[in-house]
């Protein structure tokens, strides 16, 4: 399966997201933070997709896909938003992005079936340390 990054500021949401891709059998690796994100990702490698909260304290999840993006090894990265803010305006800057765009409160199964199309979408990414 899958290589996932998961950033989602709050603990519960952050558990829920990570217990249920795992159980789906995707490799996962969850932080709280866009600059944990990144560190994350210079350590391990980049995942195959991006589970990214939009509102987060710092680094907002739109911002945090652009700056992985800016790696030509992230370039094509696959990304799924988590968002409490359902203005069109939000989604259309996730979709700009290339990225699905799913809103809280949070459907599990459908974020399963965004993480697993978003992965089938792309080429794995090499990452030994998933």
């Amino acid at each position: 399966m899958a290589k996932v990054l998961v950033v989602e500021d709050d603990v519960d949401i952050r558990g829920l997201v990570e217990t249920r891709l795992r159980r789906h059998g995707h490799r996962v690796v969850s932080v709280g933070s866009g600059e944990e994100a990144l560190t994350a990702i210079a350590e391990k490698g980049t995942p195959d997709v991006a589970v990214l909260d939009v509102l987060m304290p710092g680094m907002d999840g739109l911002q945090l896909l652009r700056t992985i993006r800016l790696d030509p090894a992230s370039a094509g990265m696959q990304a799924v938003f988590l968002s409490g803010r359902i203005q069109e305006s939000d989604i259309e800057a996730g979709r700009a992005l290339g990225a699905t765009y799913l809103t809280k409160p949070l459907v599990l199964s459908a974020l399963v079936n965004a993480v697993d199309a978003a992965a089938d979408a792309t080429p794995a990414v090499a990452a030994a340390t998933w």
